[in-house]
């Protein structure tokens, strides 16, 4: 049986991506372990710094992620263990629980946003301002659906 190979720029393109998202995923894990977060808890505190004064419920973070994680319930569980975010129950609607930032949670990341910014710009540090932005419309369009 033949197999059913992609073309050579195809797999180019593709393993190309996947090593970049590496890459940029292990310098920012490197970035945020002194701070006793994960990629994730930092991309929750993010969605709900921007949400602040009222802050989200969970099934609203979730779509917010930059990645698909099945545990959104432990991932909040964790930040409040850490004082970095409360949970408030819904008063119309008992089910329903908002996710809010704390103080705290705010105070972090306000000492990770220059280390943040600045690997930020080291990772693309090589790319023109054009490139940045032709990159970046790229990757938009491989992550449209069909």
């Amino acid at each position: 049986m033949k197999e059913i190979d992609s073309p050579p720029y195809t797999k180019a393109a593709v393993l190309g991506i996947m090593r970049a998202a590496d890459l940029v995923r292990r310098r920012g894990i490197a970035l945020l372990a002194p701070y006793d977060i994960t990629l994730q808890q930092f991309n929750v505190l993010r969605i709900l710094r921007g949400a602040r004064p009222d802050g989200l419920c969970t099934l609203s973070i979730v779509d917010r992620m930059l990645e698909q994680t099945p545990g959104i319930t432990r991932l909040i569980d964790r930040l409040e263990a850490k004082k970095l975010v409360v949970r408030v129950r819904s008063r119309d609607d008992r089910r329903q629980v908002w996710c809010r930032i704390t103080p705290a949670g705010l105070r972090l990341l306000a000492s990770l946003d220059r280390p943040v910014a600045d690997l930020d710009r080291a990772i693309v540090t090589r790319l023109s301002r054009e490139d940045q932005v032709r990159l970046a419309r790229l990757l938009e369009v491989v992550r449209e659906p069909k």
